[in-house]
């Protein structure tokens, strides 16, 4: 039953606990995956601090999931005799917590020792690199210009050049966050609309924080963010400014930048429009809403939010560049992969599209709380992972009129998954 474990990067020096008594998994994603026939279940670690994702077969998987750091090793070969009818050896289950333990998806004295030189690495940088460099776009800064290029041919892209520049800027601009390769078509209509315009000199970036839990809502860093085209200046006087205004703490969760993909493809298409200088950005992540939905409570009610947007909102009131409003954002995430009990198939790509393009009407009106009233409505079933930073956003650009670029659907049939997203840009 016990599929083999996938090969992975694992520190030679390490002395890993082979013999946990209660092991406990880590916050990870899981999702299936196939294999010459076979399914089986992939662990990623998204904040990268397990480097590599392991792969494991139906039998692993069930065992990890009974890894809650309270059941005992021989609870955990009771509960897989019930399951599936024979008693798995306790050296085989040594193996396995070996083998995760070693590629850091449990919550150990190895991955703690892991987690700590990790953050200091991390804080000690002047810069945040490029994460996905390589991975979910080109490195090599000559194939990459012309990976990014090739997104704004038609005919879904919009044209490689804008054939009029229009004085004015734009204040806001809603682009995606899934991988580029995915959502080229909309990512090339967002910088288009933004390259036909006067460029800005600060771009104030609100983006997605998948993986933040704590208290804090809101994480800056003043690192700058590093891109293959080269380093995306961050302005750290502004930064350091809205800290003094903001009743809470803007760096107790800095290291979710250091993972997060939601501002860096952000950089990465700032960069590849404008280059590298001649702007200054203020990178902030937006953890979830969810308590707030659950609630019913609108967010500027809430202190945490109501504080940070009037914080922001002081701060660029005082400055006097041209300024950017951008939200790296998706949309809906339905399916199978994300928790529902159906698949996601045509029909219900066509009925979260319509639901979507309704939502949208609230941004395109500049309306925050008809936008937080219609996710509450079905207590966001749709999953709307761009809902804390496309709420910041309208909020301090509240009343503004929005104009819709491109919408998209990404189908996933592997995992009979969707995810949806859009770019518009607000005048």
């Amino acid at each position: 039953m016990l599929a083999p474990v996938a090969s992975r990067a694992v520190d030679d020096h390490q002395d890993f606990d082979f013999t946990m008594e209660n092991p406990k998994i880590r916050a990870v994603e899981a999702f299936p995956v196939e294999q010459q026939g076979q399914t089986l279940i992939c662990l990623r670690d998204p904040s990268g601090l397990a480097p590599e994702p392991i792969m494991l077969g139906m039998g692993a998987y069930f065992i990890v999931t009974l890894f809650d750091g309270k059941m005992s090793l021989k609870g955990i070969q009771a509960a897989f005799a019930k399951r599936f009818g024979e008693m798995i050896p306790l050296e085989k289950l040594d193996e396995l917590i070996a083998a995760l333990d070693g590629a850091y998806f449990l919550d150990s004295p190895a991955f703690q020792e892991r987690e700590l030189r990790v953050r200091e690495e991390f804080l000690a940088g002047a810069d945040r690199p490029a994460a996905l460099a390589g991975l979910c776009y080109e490195k090599d800064p000559a194939k990459l210009r012309l990976e990014i290029a090739a997104y704004f041919d038609p005919p879904e892209g919009p044209g490689r050049v804008p054939a009029v520049r229009k004085s004015a800027s734009l204040a806001g601009l809603i682009a995606p966050h899934i991988d580029p390769r995915r959502g080229a078509a909309a990512y090339a209509h967002a910088y288009h609309e933004l390259m036909a315009h006067e460029p800005p000199e600060l771009v104030v970036i609100l983006g997605t924080s998948h993986y933040g839990g704590g208290p804090e809502l809101f994480s800056a860093t003043r690192k700058n963010y590093a891109t293959p085209f080269g380093a995306v200046e961050t302005d750290g006087g502004f930064i350091d400014r809205l800290a003094a205004r903001y009743q809470g703490d803007l760096f107790a969760d800095e290291m979710l930048h250091r993972g997060e993909h939601s501002i860096e493809f952000q950089a990465l298409f700032l960069a590849y429009a404008f280059g590298a200088r001649g702007y200054q950005v203020v990178p902030i992540l937006v953890s979830s809403f969810h308590e707030l939905v659950a609630s019913g409570v609108t967010p500027a009610r809430d202190s945490r939010v109501g504080s940070f947007i009037a914080a922001l909102r002081s701060e660029l009131d005082a400055d006097q560049r041209r300024v950017l409003i951008l939200a790296g954002v998706d949309f809906a995430h339905v399916g199978r992969k994300f928790g529902d009990e159906f698949g996601a198939d045509r029909a219900v790509a066509e009925r979260v599209q319509r639901e979507d393009l309704g939502l949208i009407e609230n941004i395109k009106r500049g309306d925050p709380e008809g936008f937080f009233a219609d996710i509450v409505k079905d207590r966001d079933a749709r999953r709307i992972c761009g809902l804390a930073p496309m709420y910041t956003q309208l909020e301090l650009l509240r009343g503004r009129s929005a104009r819709l670029l491109k919408y998209g659907i990404a189908m996933e049939p592997q995992s009979e998954s969707a995810v949806s997203f859009a770019s518009l840009a607000i005048d």
